[in-house]
């Protein structure tokens, strides 16, 4: 895997509409088998009590699972087929941070797990997705450049 790769697939990602008009203060950094997201916490991004709706969570947890994962197929973007959250703690405050790692890789399926930690590094939510490879190439009209 090289660095170039890693690279299109950071830019795509900060690139994205949602990242960019929503998610408004993303990072995001990619290595082999493994990717780290973060956000920093605003309250456009809370439910009724104060906290980090249980959305951001996933969102968070899903895209760090989906680029460690995407970090070691080149060719074509992975889909997420499924993804499953356990929420341990709110937030309310500082920077999130999203770890991903694959676990299992085959031809065509992949598994990734996720952590996603507050900004005194404590565990707030874990996430373990399904992934599989799409019929749709990495290419600049995706945003991958």
């Amino acid at each position: 895997m090289n660095r170039e790769h890693f690279g299109k697939l950071e830019r795509m990602y900060l690139s994205a509409n949602l990242n960019q008009q929503i998610y408004d203060t993303t990072t995001c950094k990619i290595y082999i088998e493994r990717s780290e997201i973060g956000l920093t916490i605003s309250e456009k991004y809370f439910h009724a009590l104060g906290a980090i709706h249980g959305s951001v969570y996933f969102k968070l947890l899903d895209d760090a699972a989906f680029f460690a994962v995407n970090s070691i197929v080149e060719e074509v973007f992975v889909l997420t087929t499924s993804f499953n959250i356990h929420l341990l703690r709110p937030a309310h405050k500082g920077m999130l941070k999203a770890v991903g790692e694959v676990k299992f890789k085959s031809r065509n399926l992949f598994v990734a797990e996720s952590i996603l930690f507050n900004e005194q590094g404590k565990e707030i939510a874990l996430g373990t997705g399904n992934f599989v490879k799409s019929s749709i190439p990495l290419t600049q009209e995706i945003g991958y450049q």
